[in-house]
């Protein structure tokens, strides 16, 4: 599954998280997309948000604004920091357009530099 935090928390919108799973098939045991891997809806368990709770004080550190966590079962596999990609499969699923709430957080951050008159890393804007 992979599952997207902005700011270091889930990224939802209504309840619906912005996240989705791929699924292997036939004899590869790669599930990615190009690999013949399928798309699928994710159900979003405790174990999960814990995962993703224990790693946001870390991205939050770092200054990450938008990564992918990717979780098999209760392990997290790795965290997409440069490239995590797949927001619109997410969308597939929820009819959720996220992207939409992405821009207006980056939009929220250019205006409280244009308000303050200086330019804010993201380590202090993420908790803005």
């Amino acid at each position: 599954m992979r599952l997207f935090l902005m700011n270091g928390q889930p990224l939802r919108h209504k309840g619906k998280y912005a996240a989705f799973r791929r699924v292997r098939t036939g004899g590869d045991m790669r599930s990615n997309v190009h690999a013949g891997g399928k798309l699928r809806e994710a159900e979003i368990s405790p174990e999960v948000l814990r995962i993703a709770e224990i790693v946001r004080p870390k991205l939050v550190q770092d200054g990450m604004f938008l990564v992918g966590l990717d979780v098999v079962g209760d392990k997290l596999m790795e965290i997409n920091v440069f490239s995590p990609g797949g927001l619109g499969s997410a969308q597939k699923f929820t009819k959720v357009n996220f992207c939409r709430y992405v821009i207006e957080a980056l939009q929220r951050k250019v205006d409280y530099m244009d308000f303050y008159g200086r330019n804010f890393g993201n380590i202090e804007m993420s908790t803005l």
